[in-house]
């Protein structure tokens, strides 16, 4: 289940970025809808759109169904990863860090976090692999996204 767990992990985050390469700008509007925060900066930037938070979920969702974690499961898996990742883009976004700027932890942390919380109450998964899930889909994303980058995935090397 662990193996399961970490592929969600991958496919919340790292769908919305296919669905980007594939559609390009079709049903790209923003989350945020363009709207500033208080401070005068993004909500959270024009990065985190509709079809990212469809394309990761629904992806979450179809692959839990078919490996016997259930669609509901996997779709709020997958809606609070990609809520874990909105929450990182607004604190970035409040520190005054552009979009697509580097955080190490913050970056991945709770976009790996959140999901794996409801993991610990929905199935039989202690704190011990909650943690070693995080941990270690922190490290792989710090590694594998300037390879991503390089391969023309990923519009930033982080």
């Amino acid at each position: 289940m662990t193996l399961e767990l970490f592929v969600m992990l991958v496919l919340a985050n790292g769908t919305p970025v296919v669905a980007a390469a594939l559609l390009k700008k079709h049903w790209s509007a923003p989350v945020d809808g363009g709207r500033m925060w208080s401070d005068g900066r993004p909500v959270f930037g024009n990065s985190k759109t509709w079809r990212g938070v469809v394309s990761g979920a629904l992806a979450c969702a179809l692959f839990a169904l078919v490996t016997g974690l259930g669609f509901v499961f996997g779709l709020l898996f997958g809606l609070l990863g990609l809520a874990g990742d909105m929450l990182s883009s607004f604190i970035k976004r409040r520190l005054g860090m552009v979009s697509s700027a580097r955080a190490v932890g913050l970056d991945q942390i709770p976009e790996a976090l959140l999901p794996m919380l409801l993991a610990m109450w929905w199935l039989p998964v202690s704190l011990w692999v909650v943690l070693v899930v995080v941990a270690f889909f922190t490290l792989s994303n710090i590694a594998v996204s300037p390879l991503l980058y390089r391969l023309g995935i990923r519009r930033q090397p982080h």
